[in-house]
């Protein structure tokens, strides 16, 4: 593939009508910006020259939202691709990656649970999993409950006393105790050899069996040994297997037969207004209904109904890792034979669409759009409370601070490890809501202790040096900025803190020369925000507002994130004191020397005389810490 390298900038302008004469009559994608750089609009073309240039011929029919967002854009750019489905493919990549505003976008951003099997392991696992990988794993659903799945999960464990450790069987065995599970009975041991390779797998197949939603053999079973139980008096074992049997039989009532015919389908259908649309999805696996998912979708540039229906399934099923054998859709689409393909070629196993016109087949579709009508009618007020808790809370923000726009906000943090190191933080909200995609973490590498002001500083050197440096070689290369990591500048920097970490970042970003604005978050004695300061003024904010509510979640999302860090760096053993590095200290010592001196820099600063004094020091000790922290490398630090 290959990419234009026309970019816009102060030195040569963009000229869309110099730049739709380049067109090649190549497969691509093309992408459209606005004025601020952002991307606004991404599709795919067969032919690239036809495509882009019917958005700026006026003798062309265009609808009042395509000539508003045609009259947005600033410049465009486009990718060639050697096909139309390579072009399908990375069309679907963009759109999920950027959300361009004029795109028909799902609102609702949604990941499945599945029940994984280790099939690939000797002693197979039955495990709760969001994806679903290309591997030698056994994987069951997509489900629309996670609260059920595991359920699932935890009934197959009491059924076949599946193992849940991590350890590597059988190289494992008998090197640790059993665990818990073990003593009630919740597991075999096969850890501690208490089972065989073979048995095992005959539970796993079982297990495997009811997955398939074959429920028959596990009643039958559960009833024997239930009448069992009984007959030798053993009640207590009996009123176990009783509740089991009515676990199993809520989890089979759940599966509602919807066909004679066991394939695998999904069932689209969607309803609509001017701005919006709902789309309905029935789930069915081995002709059973399993679930139902409905989708919110923005719709503002969207002509016709089949329009979205074909949007939502190119989004829908770029991200969902389980293709159905069948797809039935309400109504025709324009690209359905290439989308089939598509989805063939990810599946292994053709995939085909259906549109249902008589019968059951065309029932079962109304059915699914009375659905997404009702959900429609019901959830608008509850959509309108969302955007005003999110774009609307962007949008007040920017109100406070005189900035007309505001569509991404990067929030830092700095924290301290046990006062002798630190890390820092950064989170970032796009309208609203967090991207954690774009999540960075930092450990300070330059600052020792508990320096708010200098660790800040480096953070936000790193953080933007970087970005400036990968835009240089994204240049460099013609590729587009928009695709590195760190080349996305906020509208916004939000600090946690007032004045001084404020000037802190306005130095980093003049000496690096940036121009975005700054604030901070002023807190009050309870260490609950207050206000916002911003250019030397302290600006109160209503307490009651959206854009308090988002404020407080940004700053207690950036120090969350700090803390997590935390917790990893203890756990792979990175948090240790430095006073662990010296030779003659041990636990004990370090411990005695915290709690006279307090601090990490109060032992540095202390003579060989005073930290011998200390409990359980002696002299060679002394002198090994007070050689630490003065020899030359140190004092250079």
């Amino acid at each position: 593939m290959t990419e234009n390298d026309n970019f816009s900038n102060n030195e040569n302008p963009f000229n869309i009508e110099e730049e739709l004469k380049k067109l090649p009559a190549s497969p691509g994608v093309y992408i459209m910006h606005d004025k601020h750089d952002e991307i606004i609009y991404v599709g795919k073309a067969i032919s690239l020259k036809n495509r882009v240039r019917q958005y700026f011929q006026s003798s062309r029919n265009k609808t009042a939202k395509i000539e508003k967002m045609v009259s947005r854009i600033a410049r465009f750019e486009y990718i060639i691709t050697d096909s139309e489905l390579e072009a399908l493919v990375l069309e679907c990549n963009l759109i999920k990656e950027h959300r361009p505003k004029y795109n028909t976008m799902l609102k609702d951003d949604k990941t499945y649970p599945y029940i994984k099997v280790t099939t690939d392991e000797a002693f197979p696992r039955v495990l709760f999993s969001r994806t679903m990988k290309k591997d030698k794993c056994r994987y069951f659903g997509p489900y629309t409950s996670a609260g059920a799945v595991k359920d699932t999960i935890d009934l197959i464990h009491k059924l076949w006393k599946i193992r849940t450790c991590t350890r590597n069987l059988p190289r494992d065995t008998g090197k640790d105790r059993p665990c818990l599970n073990y003593h009630i009975r919740q597991c075999s041991a096969p850890c501690q050899g208490y089972i065989s390779e073979e048995e095992y797998g005959k539970a796993v197949a079982q297990a495997l069996e009811f997955l398939n939603g074959h429920y028959a053999p596990v009643l039958t079973m559960l009833e024997g040994k239930m009448s069992a139980a009984s007959e030798e008096m053993d009640f207590e074992t009996a009123i176990e297997y009783r509740e089991l049997l009515s676990s199993v039989k809520q989890i089979a009532q759940k599966q509602k037969i919807t066909s004679q015919s066991m394939e695998d389908r999904d069932i689209i259908a969607m309803a609509r207004d001017n701005e919006d649309a709902v789309v309905q999805v029935f789930f069915v696996r081995d002709g059973k209904l399993i679930g139902r998912e409905h989708f919110h979708v923005s719709a503002l540039t969207a002509g016709d109904d089949g329009q979205i229906i074909g949007s939502f399934v190119k989004q829908f099923y770029a991200g969902t890792p389980f293709l159905p054998r069948e797809i039935w859709v309400q109504q025709e689409f324009e690209e359905m034979d290439l989308i089939s393909r598509w989805l063939t070629k990810r599946r292994g196993l053709g995939v085909k669409f259906v549109v249902p016109k008589k019968g059951q087949k065309e029932r079962l579709v109304e059915l699914a759009a009375k659905n997404a009508l009702l959900v429609l009618s019901q959830d608008k007020e509850k959509i309108k409370r969302e955007e005003l808790k999110t774009i609307g809370a962007m949008n007040q923000v920017g109100e406070w601070l005189g900035l007309s726009r505001v569509k991404r906000i990067e929030a830092f943090d700095i924290s301290n490890i046990s006062g002798f190191e630190s890390v820092g933080s950064m989170v970032v909200y796009e309208d609203g809501r967090p991207k954690r995609n774009d999540y960075r973490k930092f450990k300070i590498k330059t600052v020792q202790g508990p320096n708010d002001y200098a660790s800040m500083e480096e953070v936000l050197t790193r953080r933007f040096r970087h970005g400036l440096e990968e835009k240089q070689e994204l240049k460099g290369e013609n590729q587009n900025e928009a695709f590195g990591s760190f080349t996305r500048f906020p509208d916004l920097i939000m600090m946690d803190g007032g004045r001084g970490q404020v000037n802190v970042a306005l130095r980093v970003l003049e000496e690096l020369g940036l121009s975005i604005p700054v604030c901070g978050m002023v807190k009050d004695d309870n260490h609950r925000t207050r206000g916002l300061y911003y250019q030397n003024v302290e600006i109160p904010i209503d307490r009651h507002s959206e854009g308090f509510k988002l404020i407080t979640r940004i700053q207690d999302e950036a120090h969350r994130f700090a803390i997590e860090y935390h917790r990893s760096l203890r756990s792979k053993g990175q948090g240790r004191s430095m006073l662990d590095e010296i030779e003659g200290i041990g636990p004990a010592r370090r411990k005695a020397l915290m709690r006279r001196f307090k601090s990490l820099e109060a032992v540095r600063d202390a003579g060989i005389e005073e930290l011998a004094s200390t409990e359980g020091m002696s002299q060679k000790a002394a002198e090994s810490v007070y050689a630490f922290f003065h020899s030359p490398q140190k004092e250079n630090q």
